[in-house]
């Protein structure tokens, strides 16, 4: 199950990736918001996070229109580790070096095809397990 969450800013790319993960196949929870009125990005990126982090969901997609303010929100729940993608390349290497297990994306920023393989990649890379992946990792764990 993934979480899913997104401000004002994010709504219309959140619902772009709703209709893809849906052609996939992919369970997903959304955490709002469900329109387009203005809102507080914090208030939607806390709760998708905390999904993710409390086990509830195994990854997380969140998006406000940079994709920077949901991020910092998201990166402040324990057992998050968010990762601002805007390319595929970051979404390989942050699932392979950093087992990512929260995207964020900027609604404002990356189109709705890009954001498609954005969301591919993040979703399909696994996690490399090599130790210095895995010791690098216990040390942000430690920092919580």
């Amino acid at each position: 199950m993934i979480a899913i969450g997104s401000d004002h800013g994010g709504y219309d790319l959140k619902e772009s990736v709703k209709k893809h993960l849906d052609e996939r196949g992919i369970k997903y929870r959304d955490f709002g918001t469900f329109d387009k009125q203005s809102c507080d990005y914090p208030d939607f990126g806390k709760a998708a996070a905390e999904a993710v982090g409390n086990g509830e969901c195994e990854k997380g997609i969140v998006i406000c229109t940079t994709g920077i303010g949901i991020s910092i929100v998201a990166n402040k729940v324990k057992g998050v580790r968010c990762a601002l993608c805007s390319e595929v390349t970051t979404a390989r290497l942050t699932r392979e070096h950093n087992d990512a297990n929260v995207l964020a994306l900027g609604g404002g920023m990356t189109g709705p095809l890009l954001a498609d393989e954005i969301v591919d990649v993040f979703l399909d890379t696994p996690f490399s397990g090599l130790e210095k992946h895995s010791r690098r990792i216990e040390k942000i764990k430690e920092m919580e």
